[in-house]
């Protein structure tokens, strides 16, 4: 059964009495709190991003430069480790050999171990030693067959000097068991520190192991200089126990979010003041190259620390003024906003709102109040006429009002607040505290980026000399006797050992390959005196002179393609001429380039071509910019014996940057190559203050503009757009339209003036009925005829 429409209008009616969801008044208040919140933020914020006398890149800074010495000081422990055991096991698979010999061959290969020695097992007699006398005592034969007995162990020295013994057994079929030692100090390879920088090496209970940069006190000169050696260690040494005790700490924990590029625990510490220069330290635990996987070196509990006194700047860069200013314009301009708002949109609409209720409950005596613009004046002047319809009237007046409109709409205002509050973020985004002209980068920075690049050109020269050591120590055990089989067998353990290797392969003299292990060579199977395929001539790189693959160590192979071939030999005794050839993987080199804190780093040959890079690159392209080419070119000229690193600021269009450049400088094979490692960094990356406050600006410029947006954009979708549909069809419904019925979009304050209408809708139908009711009269009534009756006589 239908219901009465006076049930419906009952229930319409106890739907407009619900609680409104939503409206017009939250986005308005919730505007005017984010305003008002930003303005906080802005008084509060920017006073703050010149206080500390020590920027935040050079802590952070001094972190990566810890991280780089924990890497460097990791990569060499498991580098010496994985060398002394392939080297014990090649020796094990060949026919016994003398301890003399075995000691020498390590010590012409490799030059990292400062003592090395092989002792009997079974009576502990000393066999063959070189070097530094290694101590032996501290090693217990006994416990060697127990698990971990043959685990690399650190001994501490009369002297307090600390030695790294790794042991590895040397097993023969019918003699005693021997067991090789090496022992090697804990120094640091190849860390540029620069003229006051020192480094140390501290196990888990804080005590300094090994250090470098810090004189003795007998090597300086003046008293001053020897109570600054004095304050230094005692500095080194309480930075030391505070990086002992967090190194503990899970990594997740320890590392600040979002700063990354390290597994390991590792941080920057700030420490006392000392003739204006300010002591600051970063430290980092020795971690694995993977997450959850561990080495040797990790095992031994170290952890790096690297100290350095940074001048201080006591000067603030902005001044809090400028935040109370910038959070009043705000306040001016946020009030202003808000107040058009609550004027001319939310007051007329909660108006009509009351106006269509009181029409419904059918208080018509009062003409309804008509806002002056935009859609609720429309709707204001469809409820009037409505009213009169309602009382009967029928005047040219009431048809006379149905085309005025306000000019102004509720869209138009919402775009002159969207104005008004982009005059404060625009500025703010664009235009305010632009700091490419007055950064101030600190020359701790342009120092560590000088060195971390020369440490960074030292590891790729390392690991290339690694490489071109391992092959001699291969070379050395494929004498003229060795089958082909034996020969991929060792082959393939040294690959499997060692990930640097694409391919490696024994090439005879003629150049037929005898044996070979991982991808395929690439190096031509025809001999070549100078010259490459096809009698270009190549200055030997491709088949040198008397049987050699090529005239170097180490070479690269091509001069163009999608990647450089590297590759490097080492000459068999007794094979006339055969050699055995390492071809490097170029992924190799790029992964040793990741270090966080350096930006674009390339690998550079001679002629200043690109070989390899921590990110996107063409291989043998040129250097991104000609300064950077400038850079490279003047850090190769000799300055003494030898090239040196260099770091420059560059202010041009493209911003501040900060770049560094440094050669090849050491022995090894590596050296002829004469490549250099350069680097660089936008100065906007990195945290010092004048980057600080323009960050800070452009953030209170986006946080107004997304205030604004989300607000007002709220407001035009949820009342803007709904109330228009509204003002349509209110017209209309004044105009003479009864067939549309009104549904609300919203359970607001639109939709209740929407179900307002749709009650008025329908309050006119029943009218226009009962008028139509009441004005059709009763037909008229014709009086009846007397029958007709016939003449007497007629029948």
């Amino acid at each position: 059964m239908a219901a009465s429409p006076a049930k419906r209008r009952h229930k319409v009616r106890r739907r407009a009495d619900m609680s409104l969801l939503g409206g017009i008044r939250p986005p308005i208040a919730i505007l005017s709190a984010l305003l008002l919140s930003l303005a906080g933020i802005t008084a509060l914020g920017f006073g703050r991003a010149g206080e500390e006398s020590v920027p935040k890149a050079v802590m952070t800074s001094q972190q990566h430069f810890a991280e780089d010495g924990a890497v460097a000081m990791r990569a060499s422990i498991d580098e010496s480790a994985a060398d002394l055991a392939r080297t014990a096991g090649l020796f094990n698979a060949g026919d016994p050999a003398q301890p003399d010999a075995v000691v020498d061959k390590i010590g012409s290969v490799y030059q990292k171990w400062v003592g090395t020695a092989v002792v009997e097992i079974s009576s502990g007699k000393m066999l063959a030693a070189r070097g530094e006398n290694v101590p032996v005592a501290a090693i217990d034969t006994a416990k060697l067959s127990e698990k971990d007995g043959l685990s690399p162990r650190m001994v501490r020295l009369a002297n307090g000097e600390t030695r790294l013994l790794s042991l590895e057994l040397l097993s023969w079929e019918g003699q005693p068991q021997q067991l090789l030692i090496a022992s090697s100090s804990l120094r640091f390879p190849g860390i540029s520190l620069g003229k006051f920088r020192s480094i140390a090496v501290i196990d888990s209970t804080g005590r300094i192991l090994s250090s470098d940069g810090i004189p003795e006190s007998e090597q300086v000169l003046t008293e001053d200089q020897r109570t600054g050696v004095e304050r230094s260690k005692k500095q080194l040494k309480a930075f030391a126990g505070v990086a002992a005790k967090r190194a503990e700490e899970h990594p997740l924990k320890a590392n600040v979010p979002g700063e990354g590029g390290y597994m390991g625990v590792s941080g920057s510490l700030r420490g006392d003041t000392f003739q204006g220069d300010r002591a600051v330290a970063g430290y980092a635990a020795l971690t694995g190259p993977e997450p959850g996987k561990g080495t040797v070196a990790t095992s031994l509990g170290l952890t790096v620390v690297a100290m350095v006194d940074v001048a201080e700047d006591p000067t603030r860069v902005t001044d809090p003024l400028f935040g109370l200013l910038a959070a009043g314009a705000l306040l001016l301009i946020g009030a202003l906003a808000v107040g058009v708002l609550l004027g001319t949109v939310q007051r007329p609409l909660l108006r009509l709102f009351l106006e269509s209720r009181r029409l419904t409950r059918g208080d018509l005596t009062r003409p309804v109040r008509v806002p002056r613009h935009g859609e609720a004046a429309r709707i204001g002047q469809a409820l009037e006429r409505l009213r009169r319809q309602l009382l009967g009237e029928r005047s040219d007046a009431d048809t006379a009002g149905a085309g005025r409109r306000g000019r102004i709409g509720a869209r138009a205002l919402l775009v002159v607040c969207g104005i008004l509050l982009l005059v404060w973020s625009g500025p703010m985004l664009l235009l305010v505290n632009r700091a490419d002209a007055t950064a101030v980068v600190p020359e701790q920075i342009t120092n560590d980026q000088r060195e971390r690049t020369d440490t960074l050109s030292d590891r790729v020269r390392r690991s290339l000399n690694e490489g071109h050591a391992d092959l001699v120590s291969v070379a050395g055990l494929l004498g003229a006797r060795t089958s082909p089989e034996d020969m991929t067998k060792v082959l393939d353990r040294t690959r499997n050992e060692h990930a640097r290797y694409r391919s490696l392969y024994v090439r005879a003299a003629d150049g037929t390959i005898l044996a070979r292990s991982g991808e395929s060579p690439r190096l031509s199977d025809e001999p070549k005196d100078g010259a490459t395929d096809g009698g270009k001539d190549d200055g030997g790189k491709n088949g040198g002179k008397d049987g050699r693959p090529f005239a170097d160590d180490i070479t690269v192979l091509n001069d163009s393609g999608t990647e450089p071939v590297i590759a490097s030999y080492a000459e068999l005794s007794g094979r006339d001429g055969s050699t055995v050839v390492g071809e490097f993987r170029i992924d190799f080199i790029n992964s040793l380039l990741k270090r966080p804190g350096l930006g674009e780093i390339r690998v550079i040959d001679a002629e200043r071509r690109v070989l390899g890079g921590n990110s996107g690159y063409l291989a043998f392209e040129d250097l991104p910019s000609a300064r950077l080419d400038e850079l490279a070119a003047g850090t190769g000229q000799k300055t003494g014996i030898s090239a040196r690193a260099g770091a420059v600021v560059y202010r041009d269009g493209d911003g501040v940057q900060v770049a560094g450049a440094a050669p090849f400088v050491g022995g090894g094979a590596a050296k002829s190559l004469n490549w250099m490692v350069v680097s660089w960094q936008p100065a906007a990356g990195l945290a010092i203050p004048e980057y600080n406050l323009q960050n800070r600006t452009v953030l209170a410029g986006l946080l107004g503009i997304t205030a604004a947006a989300a607000c007002l954009g709220w407001l035009h979708i949820i009342v803007v757009r709904p109330l228009r549909e509204v003002a349509k069809q209110a017209e209309s419904l004044a105009g003479g339209d009864r067939r549309t019925v009104l549904y609300p979009r919203h359970h607001d304050e639109v939709g209740a003036i929407a179900r307002s209408l749709e009650l008025l809708r329908q309050q006119v139908l029943e009218q226009r009925k009962r008028d139509g009711a009441g004005a059709t009269t009763a037909p008229a009534t014709v009086p009846a005829q007397a029958p007709v009756q016939a003449p007497a006589g007629r029948n």
